[in-house]
């Protein structure tokens, strides 16, 4: 299976794929990586439809994967899978919105299939996946209360240096710590899915339903 991957940097999108290759008990093939002159949160939103045209017309990609921070946006939650439930600053409802808008445009292209899609959030960062199972703290719904005001025992940044020994890694670290993590949780996925169910969940939802 041929799935491109679309995130905040090459280090996490790595990470990504050994998680997705986790849920899917099998190996994906790659392409090289999408074309983004920037990284963060607004660059993806931005080229998603551009990516999502490309792949469509130009590859022969089965899928595309797109999983972004949440940072201090509201953590997704389940009601906002409801008809008329969706949250406008949610971004994981946003990334929703975007792929189901320009899917509907998409022209059939013969011998070409509709391109899976599976969607996910970070909360509030993808970081706090990395640490899942080293730190009981680190779950969706301690950062919910932390954006109701509850002082907790980290933020994003601390997370970062709880990561990669510093606030500033070199790519080089990312990807190194990024993988490893990946490979550690990517053997049993439940304790992920438990502690963060409407992120990581969700990506994972998504992907069992390809």
């Amino acid at each position: 299976m041929k799935v491109a991957i679309l995130s905040e940097s090459s280090a996490d999108e790595a990470a990504i794929r050994i998680l997705l290759e986790g849920i899917l008990s099998a190996k994906t093939q790659g392409i090289p990586s999408l074309p983004l002159r920037s990284r963060g949160w607004p660059s993806v939103i931005r080229v998603l439809p551009a990516v999502l045209k490309k792949l469509h017309y130009q590859t022969d990609v089965d899928a595309l994967v797109v999983i972004v921070d949440s940072d201090d946006s509201p953590v997704h939650q389940s009601g906002h899978d409801e008809v008329g439930g969706e949250d406008s600053q949610c971004r994981l409802c946003q990334l929703r919105n975007v792929v189901s808008s320009e899917k509907s445009r998409l022209r059939p292209v013969i011998g070409r299939s509709q391109i899976k899609t599976a969607l996910g959030l970070a909360v509030p960062a993808i970081e706090a996946w990395y640490l899942c199972g080293c730190d009981s703290h680190v779950n969706e719904a301690t950062w919910h209360r932390k954006l109701q005001s509850e002082q907790i025992t980290y933020t994003r940044r601390t997370l970062k240096e709880t990561v990669y020994g510093t606030e500033r890694p070199t790519i080089e670290i990312e990807l190194d710590h990024a993988t490893k993590a990946a490979s550690r949780l990517a053997s049993d996925l439940s304790l992920l899915e438990q502690l963060f169910p409407n992120g990581f969940g969700a990506f994972a939802r998504d992907v069992r339903n390809w």
